[in-house]
């Protein structure tokens, strides 16, 4: 594989947990950060859509960005979210972002204000030009209502602070086209099309699934990049009811529901986001049995 994966392989969008008052629970950011390390994970987006960000102050991201660098090490990337739907707020939250110590930025397409492709790129410059760090785009236009054009990735992948694409935009063909004409790095940012992207060209995961089964989705790239697609698709078709299950409603509220039945502190979300009903629980248990991950 000659593509370069610039924040290694497998990452997992982390949750931000938080108290029953909506406090951050800081002893629980730590916690989730170590255990995704002892599961396979070469980096860490913090300050993401699972990560809560849209509820999160300035202040919260800077200090979760230190909080988790020093809970992983020096070996763990960590990355943090700085794109919003306001240029001039988003370069703040970039330069807080490097300040803070992360390691690179993943800037998501401006959301709501649908901007043209011309305002798109004018946007992720501005951002890739404000700080020092590498830039991962994140194209998923089911939440921000546009998409970012073949075309418009491959002009940006000139610069040289972009150098990766988290791709959520369900369009394998054009993702492939993508790959074959500019060869940027993309990452899964849709855990059950992480083999199929795997199949043209992607170099590694953002998941959110990792929380729960991040060994697995390990042994999925190393298997992959080792030749070995029959034990790839094993393990695809193994989690499958992982994948369904943590998206049935929300991905972070049942991330958070799914980590405390393994015993972990998912802890609580923050409005507008709702904790698991005791009904989505009891299906999520068997969703997460049937993929063969080990709750209470």
């Amino acid at each position: 594989m000659s593509t370069p994966a610039p924040f290694g392989r497998m990452l997992t969008a982390m949750v931000t947990p938080f108290t029953k008052d909506g406090a951050i629970d800081w002893n629980g950011v730590e916690t989730i950060a170590d255990h995704l390390v002892q599961h396979g994970h070469d980096g860490i987006v913090v300050n993401g859509t699972t990560g809560e960000a849209p509820t999160t102050k300035s202040s919260e991201k800077e200090e979760i960005i230190k909080v988790v660098k020093k809970a992983v090490g020096p070996n763990i990337k960590v990355i943090s979210g700085a794109g919003d739907n306001e240029t001039d707020y988003s370069i703040n939250q970039a330069k807080r972002s490097e300040a803070a110590g992360a390691d690179g930025i993943l800037v998501v397409t401006p959301y709501y204000n649908k901007p043209p492709q011309a305002g798109i790129e004018a946007h992720f410059l501005a951002m890739a030009n404000a700080t020092a760090l590498p830039m991962m785009l994140y194209d998923i236009p089911g939440r921000t209502g546009v998409e970012i054009e073949s075309d418009t990735i491959v002009r940006l992948f000139e610069h040289p602070q972009i150098v990766a694409l988290k791709d959520a935009k369900g369009n394998v063909a054009a993702t492939s086209w993508v790959i074959k004409r500019c060869g940027i790095p993309v990452y899964s940012g849709d855990d059950i099309l992480n083999l199929p992207l795997l199949s043209v060209g992607a170099v590694g995961f953002v998941s959110v699934c990792g929380h729960t089964v991040g060994n697995e989705l390990k042994e999925m790239l190393t298997s992959w990049f080792a030749g070995n697609t029959a034990r790839s698709l094993e393990i695809h078709q193994k989690l499958l009811p992982v994948f369904t299950g943590t998206f049935r409603t929300q991905g972070a509220i049942m991330t958070k529901a799914a980590l405390t039945l393994m015993g972990l502190p998912g802890g609580h979300t923050r409005l507008p986001l709702v904790d698991a009903t005791s009904a989505q629980i009891a299906q999520l248990r068997e969703d997460l049995r049937a993929g063969g991950v080990a709750i209470s």
